[in-house]
């Protein structure tokens, strides 16, 4: 049987990168999280690492465990939180998954409720991309994700609340603009894993945008805009959070993403997890 402590150790090793980190991540001396690692080798039968250089790397056999093992660990740990919810503790934890407007957003006014009504419930944050989110979410490193689609269907193994319909906007030093009007401006656009909906909202406009400079970063992105380098669109949330002077904002109707959150598993959720949904919804409110 494996041992769970031995798995965390590996699980640690994987999200650290190096033994060294794993130790001081978990608080652990650098001849303990060695120790059982070797007898996690030993357990196993399999080479879980491999030294290069002054450092390790994962076998393919220890790529899988740490795998399993994240998603155990995670289990086990969320397994105690209910459980301590369940007899009766006044201290809890959450941890929440959220992309980075409505991190800047909407997440801090949900913490001051949190802190204020239940102090003894820690928050634990982490900025993620919404398929990094539900991932973590799946795999039980989180209890909430704050994430979005610009599809009304969401994926069916998970517990989605919706929270508001977030439109895009056109930037531009221009007024009252279009998709279509700006299809020979130059244009800025996120990486490629994160253009594909603008790519699409321009191809129902009946153009392919020259995208001329690559940025995520809104205030990148903004800074350009102002300086005349082209035009870009941005969710109405993230717009909230910066709006650079001299900069007008178009709204497109047809263009916008949907934002909720998600849980997973059987309801109901631990009493923490739903202290936050709830201070969640009423930030939402008060937007």
């Amino acid at each position: 049987m494996l041992d769970i402590l031995r798995l965390r150790v590996l699980a640690a090793i994987a999200a650290q990168g190096s033994v060294t980190k794993a130790a001081k991540h978990l608080n652990y001396s650098q001849p303990a999280v060695s120790h059982h690692l070797a007898r996690l080798e030993a357990e196993t039968g399999a080479r879980l690492v491999q030294r290069v250089g002054r450092g390790i790397r994962l076998t393919p056999e220890g790529a899988h465990l740490a795998r399993r093992a994240t998603e155990i660990v995670g289990r086990v740990d969320t397994a105690a939180a209910e459980l301590s919810a369940m007899v009766g503790l006044r201290t809890g934890r959450v941890r929440v998954a959220g992309f980075q407007s409505a991190l800047a957003a909407l997440v801090p006014h949900a913490a001051g409720t949190l802190r204020r009504e239940h102090p003894g419930i820690e928050l634990h944050l982490i900025e993620a991309h919404p398929r990094v989110a539900l991932d973590l979410l799946r795999a039980g490193q989180v209890d909430v994700a704050v994430v979005f689609r610009y599809h009304d269907t969401t994926p069916a193994d998970i517990r989605a609340t919706p929270l508001f319909d977030d439109p895009m906007y056109l930037l531009s030093l221009e007024p009252d603009q279009t998709l279509a009007g700006n299809r020979d401006s130059a244009w800025i656009a996120g990486c490629e894993n994160c253009r594909g909906e603008f790519l699409e909202a321009c191809d129902r406009a009946g153009f392919v945008p020259p995208i001329a400079y690559t940025s995520d970063d809104i205030i990148v992105q903004q800074a350009l805009v102002a300086a005349g380098m082209g035009v870009t669109t941005m969710p109405g949330l993230a717009l909230r959070t910066h709006h650079a002077p001299g900069i007008e904002a178009s709204v497109l109707h047809d263009f916008r993403r949907h934002v909720y959150l998600a849980t997973y598993g059987d309801p109901p959720d631990p009493p923490a997890t739903t202290a936050f949904v709830g201070a969640l919804l009423d930030a939402v409110q008060a937007r």
